[in-house]
C-alpha cells in the first residue's frame, strides 16, 4: 500500500531530522553500494592470492619454474589490488569522494544536545 503525500512528506522530514541530528548514523543506514563493491573486490583479490599460492606450490612440486613465477606474479598483483581496494573503501558513515556533502555543523556531544533541549523546554514553560 503506497504512502499518502502527507505521509511521504512526514517521512522525508524525519529523514532530514535524523541526518541533521546524527549524520554518521544516517549515512550508515543509507545504501552502501560503493562499500560493498570495494569489499567484494578485496574478497576477489584474496581468492586470487590463494590461487597464486596454489600455482606457486604446484610449480615447485612439478619443478616448473615458469608456473611458480606466474603464481608469484598472481599473488603480487592480487595483494596490490586487495590493499588498494581496502584503502579506497569508505568507512561507515563516510561519504565517498566526489559525493555531495551536506554542511557540517560543529560537533557537539549527545549530552550537550540533551542539555540544550532541556533548557529550551524549561524556558518555554517559564515563558507561559
Amino acid at each position: 500500500m503506497p504512502l499518502s503525500e502527507h505521509e511521504q512528506r512526514m517521512l522525508e522530514q524525519m529523514e532530514r531530522a535524523l541526518y541533521a541530528e546524527d549524520p554518521k548514523f544516517a549515512s550508515a543506514l543509507e545504501g552502501s553500494g560503493l562499500r560493498m563493491y570495494t569489499r567484494r573486490r578485496v574478497y576477489q583479490a584474496v581468492a586470487g592470492f590463494l590461487v597464486g599460492i596454489a600455482l606457486l606450490m604446484a610449480g615447485m612440486v612439478a619443478q616448473l619454474i615458469w608456473v611458480s613465477v606466474v603464481g608469484f606474479l598472481v599473488m603480487l598483483g592480487c595483494a596490490v589490488l586487495a590493499v588498494t581496494g581496502w584503502r579506497k573503501a569508505p568507512k561507515p558513515g563516510e561519504h565517498p569522494t566526489g559525493a555531495v556533502r551536506r554542511p557540517v555543523r560543529a560537533k557537539r556531544s549527545m549530552m550537550d544536545r540533551i542539555e540544550e533541549r532541556w533548557q529550551r523546554r524549561r524556558d518555554e514553560q517559564q515563558g507561559r
